[in-house]
């Protein structure tokens, strides 16, 4: 073991971004650490992504490249064959199994730790929703929602998904049941947004028997792509012209497609091949490029690069095709009160006319908040309150280093708080799926445990306080 004294590290989030670090953290044989992981939720390893308990909510990458550890690429895969309730959902390695029985999975990775005999334990789980994180000369203070703190030496923010807060009283929530919000079977439904989060709606809605029309409208109105049983290509990486500005870089990508598919190959293979070089190719981008990117690109590299389990695919054509589920390119407008709900009011693509649609209810699901200022949740808030974090200047996430250090108002890294997952998307753009997650979190993992945290006063903060007599006993 190390010779340095026992550090505290927190985590703040339990769902999948989390409990992999705690899991890399702690699983290491000279690890000199103890871990406290922080999750409101009742079940640890979800998050908004594996809470659902719909079997129609698949994942949308196979199971052959959802291994949670980048060094053993089939871990998911030989877990998922001892599992006898899985087995019959996945015959074999292709397949698209239940985000639920994926959670499962990631919480089995801490299983260990926590049955650890209690003066031995390394890792302490507290269900509890953390509302401010400081840094100090000596550590960092976690305060919890319950009024109680936690001192550590670093703090690690996983918070995940930052979800839309509902705009107005017509707004339901994608993540809870079609049941909960108590609009009608037969009411029309209005879906802001056309990606994986609408289909995943559309799924809950007829698996709650829905007789009413569906409308989902986006400013393009582009849906996700479906997976297909094909391989990626071989790209290497003196072929990508990293450092090209966007319009080359964009050219390049066309050609090398469709030269791929002119070899009777799929353009999947060719999005699946630059994932290995994905953040550098963001990192090298100038910030005009990325700003074009996001503004003019973004949609249709989502919807070929984040695409859809087959099956899902399958039910979503068949609501098309049925009638019941329309899709369009459209801006909401504005909503107003109606004789049995709301009135949308929303304007075509190309079009200046404004049309009027009477719903039940509007459900959005337009992804990441779009400026994360605007977030509700109170422990990043409190980071941009004390100057300790600042946005991005695309305004897309909270600035962090290349090592995933907060940077802080005035520009310099922190000694001692770190963020990982899809709050990093300013930094690293590909970093809200597994593959991508996995390896972040094992080099995060590797980079704390090797270093010792600087005692100084970071940023002219406040000293860390002394631990009050109510302090969580850890």
């Amino acid at each position: 073991m190390s010779r340095f004294p026992e550090r505290h590290m927190i985590i703040v989030g339990g769902g999948a971004s989390g409990v992999l670090l705690a899991y890399q953290l702690l699983q290491h044989p000279d690890s000199d650490v103890r871990v406290t992981l922080i999750e409101k939720r009742s079940e640890v390893g979800r998050g908004l992504a594996y809470h659902t308990g719909n079997a129609d909510h698949l994942l949308n990458v196979r199971a052959a490249n959802m291994s949670a550890l980048p060094d053993d690429p089939d871990h998911f895969w030989r877990w998922l064959s001892t599992q006898a309730h899985a087995q019959p959902l996945c015959p074999d390695p292709f397949c698209f199994v239940p985000r639920r029985i994926y959670g499962d999975y990631i919480a089995s990775l801490i299983a260990p730790f926590l049955a650890e005999e209690e003066g031995a334990r390394r890792l302490t789980i507290i269900r509890s929703e953390c509302v401010a994180v400081s840094e100090g000369r000596g550590g960092v203070t976690v305060s919890l929602a319950d009024g109680t703190r936690q001192l550590g030496d670093t703090a690690v923010l996983a918070t995940g998904h930052d979800a839309a807060i509902p705009r107005s009283a017509w707004h339901a929530d994608p993540w809870i049941s079609p049941s909960v919000p108590g609009f009608g079977k037969d009411a029309t439904v209005l879906i802001l947004g056309t990606g994986l989060t609408m289909a995943d709606y559309v799924l809950s809605l007829l698996r709650e028997g829905h007789r009413g029309p569906i409308v989902a409208i986006s400013r393009r109105g582009l849906m996700a792509k479906a997976h297909r049983r094909i391989s990626p290509c071989k790209i290497s990486e003196d072929e990508v012209p990293f450092g090209a500005n966007g319009s080359t870089l964009l050219r390049w990508f066309r050609q090398r497609i469709a030269a791929h598919v002119a070899e009777g190959g799929d353009w999947r293979g060719v999005i699946d091949a630059i994932r290995p070089f994905s953040h550098r190719l963001w990192h090298e981008l100038s910030q005009a490029s990325k700003r074009s990117f996001l503004e003019h690109a973004r949609a249709w590299w989502d919807v070929h690069r984040h695409r859809m389990a087959p099956e899902v695919e399958e039910r979503i054509a068949r609501a098309i095709s049925d009638g019941q589920l329309r899709v369009a390119a459209a801006k909401l407008v504005k909503i107003d009160g109606g004789t049995n709900g709301a009135q949308a009011h929303y304007r075509r693509r190309g079009r200046s006319e404004i049309e009027t649609l009477e719903v039940g209810a509007v459900i959005d699901c337009t992804g990441i908040v779009r400026d994360p200022r605007a977030t509700a949740n109170p422990a990043v808030r409190s980071l941009f309150d004390q100057g300790l974090a600042r946005c991005d200047p695309l305004r897309i996430g909270i600035e962090v280093a290349a090592d995933c250090t907060v940077v802080g108002a005035d520009g310099s890294p922190s000694q001692r708080l770190f963020a990982i997952g899809p709050l990093t998307r300013a930094a690293f753009w590909e970093i809200i799926a597994i593959p991508d997650i996995r390896s972040q979190c094992a080099a995060l993992a590797d980079r704390l445990l090797q270093a010792r945290p600087i005692a100084v006063p970071p940023r002219d903060a406040p000293a860390l306080a002394a631990a009050p007599d109510h302090q969580v006993a850890m």
